[in-house]
């Protein structure tokens, strides 16, 4: 599973994060699939694999309203943003 950590230090999966934008945005798994022209099982699986680009993260926060920011910050406070 593919992890990243969360302000709290915590290690999340791609899946959480975005099932916590489900909730966070008042929206079922189900209804982000749909709106992503999937089909439930097929978005389930990918939620499990966690296996998402930048652009399918795109993707499921314009069907959502928000943005995806990915990005790598450095020491010196620069950015290496897609």
């Amino acid at each position: 599973m593919r992890y990243t950590r969360h302000k709290g230090g915590e290690e999340m999966t791609v899946g959480e994060q975005i099932k916590i934008l489900c909730v966070r945005s008042g929206i079922s798994v189900s209804e982000l699939s749909r709106r992503l022209g999937k089909t439930n099982q097929a978005f389930g699986q990918k939620l499990k694999r966690g296996t998402f680009t930048v652009d399918e993260m795109k993707e499921v926060a314009k069907a959502v309203g928000c943005t995806y920011e990915g990005a790598f910050s450095l020491p010196d406070g620069s950015k290496v943003e897609y």
